[in-house]
């Protein structure tokens, strides 16, 4: 699992991703100051240390590097959605409040994604679903009708 990326590796990695193809240390420090005062050796060590933890890739262009992302930004936001839901002690329970946060369009957005992965789930058998959900212990149907 990825760790959470700091303030300023996220401002780094956002334009990485953002502009999707190898960049300088001078092209995200010039983006980057016109947000904030920032030092060219910053923005080079903050890319150094992204590219010691895997996130980016470099290439030697001259006396410079040229870095670009080595995932996208959707498979990091995943992945840290997944090491989330899998800390839970119930899974279910956070999968519920998340769904119970999500806009209008986010919900929306699921149900287009359920619809592009739900062929690998049909193509296994379908999940026995009850069409009735026992209220407590003792109270499951036994199938007898009783």
């Amino acid at each position: 699992m990825p760790r959470p990326l700091g303030e300023l590796e996220d401002a780094v990695m956002t334009r990485v991703w953002k502009w999707n193809r190898p960049v300088t240390v001078r092209e995200v420090l010039e983006d980057l100051q016109q947000e904030r005062s920032i030092a060219y050796t910053t923005v080079m060590t903050v890319l150094d240390n992204l590219h010691q933890k895997g996130w980016v890739r470099r290439e030697a262009e001259g006396r410079a590097y040229r870095y670009e992302a080595v995932s996208t930004r959707a498979a990091y936001s995943a992945a840290l959605m997944n090491e989330a839901w899998a800390r839970s002690d119930n899974p279910a329970a956070a999968l519920v409040a998340f769904f119970g946060m999500m806009s209008p369009q986010q919900r929306e957005a699921l149900r287009d994604a359920m619809r592009i992965v739900q062929p690998e789930v049909s193509a296994e058998a379908p999940p026995e679903v009850p069409t009735e959900v026992p209220s407590g212990p003792g109270e499951a149907d036994d199938g007898t009708g009783r």
